[in-house]
């Protein structure tokens, strides 16, 4: 059987010129070359599979070439170029840092700078996975990457560059290597499917450079799989089922039942996603990308950013067309959120199925959203128009309080009084008897105005206790005043008595209060029950106390 090559090593490039989607490093180092300002040290960072070990073998060659092309690539034809080819020369060594990290082995290497070059004009030292080393390896190097001898030449290769120390980093010429545009990888493939005779079309190459995620290694790794498999013919049901990718198809139809809100139809595929082996957080990924893959088709100026054949595209740029952006974003906002929750979940089919089922009808709670929120703004706008001013009502005035017919009204003594009118004589007051079973108590005529009589009907203002005519506050005022004389006379002497209620009797028109020992029983009354049996006799007394907020204790 004939010794196979891989890809990846049969078509690993040789010149500047070969390497594909570098060309921001490729052409600073062919400058550098070109004008004789080539560093000392080189620190080479980027994901796998970029060309970080290979661009370090072509600069270590073209270093040592004997007689360098027009364009600074190697000749291929000195002896130096020939040995290296056949990997026998003395004047470049590799370091796998990653099984040679301690400090003796950098000490072995620093051993090893000492020596000049012995067929040669420098000595290239190129270490791959340094980010490996030790501390102490680190180190030790330090001295020696700084200030290397005249002839020796380091070539760092790492793909985290966040472990390296910041002292070597100080001490490098660092250069990012960038992922390998997709475009890249297919436009590579296909002269790999010409030279070596095969049959692929677009679409399987594009899903073949998808899956190798910016690496050309393993973009070519998966070409040899696939033509293994499809002997020779590679064709796109083969790359989705031996690359474990869900078809494309699933999406644009996941979609446009979302759309159309077709539950059947989702569950249906689901169903079928889940029977060919794939879990839910790959179908909500997926539909994640998908989702942003139409928003990207929806503008002219974006469209290029779609990593995806010329048949995609056209799928891409039709569905963008009958679908929301509004509903774009909101499915990318529950999709994110059912991907956090997703590991969390215990029934996670469960889980996927309840995601799409919501994005169903999402696109109605939009459109509802939206109506809603217009037929707010109508409604504000019919109401209030914008250049309409602002009528404020008119107060609705209070209603005047209903007239009071004005009847005998008693006062409340601290011993209970039967009140009498008395309009013939109002200069005197009239001392009735007690009754024979009660104690005797000295009558009390209290200044208190007395109800109009017909022969001063026509002048109400002339009476200062009628309620008609009379506010709340000047009635309070009033009826405060008689009760502080009333109060005065109570708590007079005996002898003044009679002086202070005549005083007051000739001011002002007078009710003859009657004040007699009230018994229950032989017992006296409480002043409520007092209150009780006045009132009963003089129903406007309830009114007259509710009016001027008086208390039955006072």
């Amino acid at each position: 059987m004939e010794q196979y090559v891989v890809s990846a090593r049969k078509y690993r490039p040789a010149r500047f010129s070969d390497v594909v989607g570098q060309e921001h490093i490729t052409v600073t180092l062919l400058n550098a070359l070109k004008q004789h300002q080539l560093a000392h040290a080189f620190l080479f960072c980027g994901p796998r599979g970029v060309g970080k070990t290979t661009c370090a073998r072509i600069l270590a060659k073209i270093i040592n070439c004997q007689s360098p092309t027009e364009t600074n690539e190697a000749c291929e034809q000195c002896s130096s170029c020939v040995s290296f080819n056949e990997s026998t020369s003395f004047n470049i060594y590799e370091l796998d840092a990653a099984s040679n990290n301690s400090v003796d082995d950098i000490r072995q290497l620093i051993e090893q700078v000492r020596i000049p070059p012995q067929g040669g004009q420098f000595k290239v030292y190129i270490i791959d996975e340094v980010h490996m080393l030790s501390s102490q390896a680190f180190n030790a190097f330090l001295k020696t990457l700084e200030e290397p001898p005249s002839y020796a030449i380091f070539i760092l290769a790492t793909t985290e560059r966040h472990k390296i120390l910041p002292t070597i980093l100080s001490r490098c010429q660092v250069f990012d290597f960038h992922r390998i545009p997709m475009d890249a990888i297919v436009g590579q493939l296909k002269k790999i499917v010409s030279d070596r005779g095969l049959q692929a079309d677009e679409d399987s190459l594009h899903l073949i450079a998808q899956k190798a995620d910016g690496g050309l290694r393993d973009a070519l790794s998966l070409f040899d799989k696939m033509a293994s498999f499809c002997n020779g013919n590679i064709e796109l049901s083969a790359v989705l089922d031996q690359l474990n990718i869900l078809d494309a198809d699933f999406y644009f139809t996941l979609t446009d039942a979302m759309l159309a809100e077709d539950v059947a139809t989702v569950m249906q595929t689901i169903q079928a996603i889940i029977l060919k082996g794939f879990e839910g957080d790959t179908l909500l990924n997926g539909l994640g990308e998908h989702f942003r893959n139409v928003l990207v088709a929806k503008y002219p100026s974006t469209i290029n950013m779609l990593e995806a054949s010329e048949n995609v595209k056209r799928k891409y740029l039709q569905q963008a067309q009958t679908t929301p952006s509004q509903f774009l974003l909101s499915a990318l906002n529950l999709i994110n959120e059912a991907d956090q929750q997703y590991r969390m979940s215990k029934n996670k089919r469960l889980h996927t199925e309840m995601t799409l089922i919501r994005l169903c009808y999402l696109n109605s709670a939009l459109q509802g959203a939206v109506s809603l929120d217009k037929k707010k703004n109508e409604l504000s706008e019919s109401t209030a128009p914008a250049n309409a001013p602002i009528q404020t009502p008119n107060p609705t005035p209070a209603p005047a309080p209903a007239p009071v017919v004005s009847t005998p009204v008693s006062t409340i003594n601290p011993i209970a009084a039967s009140v009498t009118t008395n309009t013939e004589n109002t200069s005197a007051a009239s001392v009735t008897s007690t009754p024979a079973n009660t104690p005797a108590v000295k009558p009390v005529t209290a200044s208190v105005p007395a109800t109009p009589t017909a022969s001063t009907a026509s002048a109400p203002a002339s009476n200062p206790f009628s309620l008609k005519g009379m506010s709340r506050e000047q009635l309070q005022k009033q009826a405060k005043e008689q009760l502080e004389q009333l109060k005065q006379q109570a708590s007079a002497p005996d002898e003044k008595k009679p002086e202070t209620i005549a005083n007051t009797q000739e001011t002002t028109n007078t009710v003859k209060v009657e004040e007699t020992a009230v018994s229950n029983n032989g017992k006296p009354y409480t002043p409520a029950q007092r209150f009780d049996v006045l009132s009963k006799k003089y129903p406007d007394l309830i009114n007259f106390t509710k009016i001027l907020n008086l208390d039955v204790d006072w």
